[in-house]
């Protein structure tokens, strides 16, 4: 750690000299600015001037030196999030039509990288999508609106025998994993580019606590479609209807907490979020009578149920943890 004084000039001015190795590697001369940040804490971020402007990042992948193509997928998708700007996917060789698909799926799954060029041996994206442009707050309102009609026609799909209906919600889930990667790119430009967050009106724990709701809210997309597979099966069988009743009860009661943990968020209401938690625990004894019930059902049937069951479980308890983080936020940055 670097300890410099303060000092005083012409009586009323403060002053502290900078750094002459960082000086040197931003290339700051004579006159130039700089811009000052007061964080929550109270501490001053101090940054160059380039870093007003929107950091350009490029990453370049060897189609030869990945074994799958599938692999290809996977380490775009960690560009993208890692914040990378521009993509290249060159190869000493033509590329397959089964990696320019992969390309082609990458750019229709995740939002803003678009071709902007491309040869026999080479194709390059270039991200589109300007950060300030879709706020966090707004992605995690979007996912919630997402995420809560999934889990409402799952319901109505048990309810009312609608296979159709259960395969759509099933569909619907790439569109939670495309705004859950711009989440989790956004965050991570914030991190590295600090005063875009000043730009966005946020600090970074509201960043963050964003991205942490975005990434439940992912998993929680992730067993409403795991409850809506599943409904095919059910409406093919003799169930008891008081097991079906139940489980709309209980699914009704998770939709009600996961609404209730988002909107506290917003709201910034800590009353609501511990109200919210305490109420998971009925929807845990719920889903054990639930579980009670199917034992007198026969049957490779009762798996299904009780897989069902699980996630209508799992679902409240995320949206606890979503209210648990949103405690944390707000005692971080509202104490008292």
């Amino acid at each position: 750690m670097d300890v410099r004084r303060v000092q005083m000039t012409g009586g009323s001015s403060y002053i502290i000299t900078l750094p002459k190795q960082w000086v040197q590697s931003h290339q700051i001369k004579k006159n130039d600015s700089l811009h000052l940040y007061v964080q929550a804490d109270g501490s001053l971020l101090l940054t160059p001037k380039i870093l007003q402007e929107r950091t350009q990042r490029e990453i370049e992948f060897k189609a030869r030196s990945i074994q799958k193509p599938a692999y290809l997928l996977q380490q775009l998708i960690g560009a993208y999030i890692a914040g990378y700007t521009t993509l290249k996917i060159t190869s000493t060789s033509r590329i397959t039509v089964d990696e320019r698909n992969i390309i082609r799926s990458f750019t229709q799954l995740a939002i803003g990288p678009e071709v902007v060029e491309e040869t026999d041996t080479s194709v390059t994206l270039k991200d589109l999508l300007n950060p300030t442009e879709m706020p966090l707050d707004r992605t995690v309102k979007r996912m919630h609106i997402i995420v809560k009609g999934m889990l409402e026609d799952a319901m109505r799909a048990l309810e009312t025998k609608d296979a159709l209906l259960a395969h759509d919600v099933d569909s619907r889930d790439n569109d939670v994993d495309r705004l859950h990667w711009l989440l989790a790119r956004q965050y991570n430009i914030l991190l590295q580019n600090v005063s875009l967050a000043e730009k966005m009106n946020l600090t970074i724990g509201m960043a963050s606590t964003c991205f942490l709701i975005g990434r439940i809210m992912e998993r929680i997309a992730d067993h409403v479609v795991k409850i809506a597979q599943y409904i095919p099966n059910v409406i093919e069988a003799r169930i008891d209807p008081k097991i079906i009743d139940q489980m709309l009860f209980a699914s009704t009661l998770a939709l009600d907490i996961f609404n209730k943990s988002i909107n506290a968020f917003f709201k910034k209401d800590i009353n609501a979020s511990n109200e919210t938690i305490e109420s998971v625990k009925h929807l845990e004894t719920l889903c054990e009578k639930i579980n009670t019930l199917i034992l007198k059902q026969k049957g490779s049937i009762v798996l299904s149920i009780g897989y069902m069951v699980d996630s209508i479980r799992r679902i409240g308890e995320y949206a606890e943890d979503i209210s648990e983080n949103v405690i944390n936020y707000l005692v971080a940055e509202h104490p008292g």
